[in-house]
């Protein structure tokens, strides 16, 4: 695959070591964060250098969270829930060396369930505008990589995220006035994405929510996601590049615009992808035991 190489060579280079020395997750979209991920995301976690899972894991060992609501900490809910299923696909114990992560998840997930990576949304007293793509992530994280049992905590954080999911009907951006930019970021989510990285598609979304379902041994009434079962049903492809404009904030201060790297442009191509439809026949598995009605 075009790019692949050229890839897992970056990620072994004192390059690539220097970049995460300097900033573990900027600069978008090419720095190595970026690669791991869309390795990962490819399902060939095992095969990244393990030099850079190591640099990775030291600089979030070496950083770790300080207070998140007052502003002191530069860490986000969806970029946490990310590195989190990276690190503990590829084997570390990331409770054991990170254990401020799991309890950074436990600690701000919001009321109805969810999360949002802005800080000032947890001072809203009177709404609740949580974000979909501040919440799948940690939620993913939770879910499915939790080397044990859930304890009664962890239960009801999952719990409470699949009400979110539900209630949103997987499509729904937020209803309040604080997050009301996510009505219109929603309308993208029917088209699917790949890789997701953070961004969110229903997807995406329907897998995390029926993989909860068989889990919790929970039915779910599959007229509530009629709209979106309908969308997938007719075909399951690459829509958008949701990575494309973002634009990206870089180390040293400043904003540029977002460089890419190739195995990114392969893999991300709009049209079928071996990788949508492989998770589209896991939901589909899951469904015809998960749904009712």
């Amino acid at each position: 695959m075009h790019g692949y190489t050229e890839s897992l060579e970056y990620l072994a280079s004192a390059e690539a070591l220097e970049s995460l020395r300097r900033d573990a997750y900027w600069p978008k979209w090419d720095s190595p964060w970026w690669h791991m991920m869309l390795l990962h995301e490819m399902g060939h976690t095992r095969e990244i250098p393990p030099t850079a899972i190591e640099a990775l894991a030291r600089e979030l060992e070496n950083t770790p969270s300080t207070e998140f609501l007052d502003g002191s900490d530069y860490h986000c809910h969806c970029a946490l829930g990310c590195v989190y299923q990276l690190l503990a696909a590829y084997g570390l114990d990331v409770d054991g060396r990170m254990p401020w992560i799991r309890q950074w998840f436990l600690r701000y997930q919001m009321r109805d369930g969810g999360f949002n990576c802005d800080a000032d949304a947890y001072a809203v007293e009177d709404e609740c505008p949580s974000s979909m793509v501040g919440t799948i992530a940690p939620f993913e994280a939770v879910l499915f990589y939790t080397p044990r049992d859930w304890t009664a905590e962890e239960i009801e954080f999952l719990d409470r995220g699949a009400s979110f999911l539900q209630e949103r009907a997987l499509w729904q951006g937020s209803p309040t006035r604080h997050n009301a930019e996510e009505r219109e970021q929603s309308k993208a989510w029917t088209d699917l994405c790949f890789p997701r990285f953070y961004f969110y598609d229903v997807l995406r979304g329907l897998y995390a929510l029926l993989s909860w379902a068989e889990r919790r041994g929970v039915k779910l009434e599959r007229a509530r996601f009629a709209q979106v079962l309908k969308g997938l049903e007719t075909g399951v492809a690459i829509g958008r590049r949701a990575y494309v404009g973002v634009g990206t904030r870089l180390p040293e201060g400043g904003r540029a615009e977002e460089s890419l790297f190739p195995l990114l442009e392969t893999v991300s191509a709009i049209g079928p992808s071996a990788y949508l439809e492989r998770q589209w026949r896991r939901c589909q598995e899951l469904g015809s035991r998960c749904f009712q009605g």
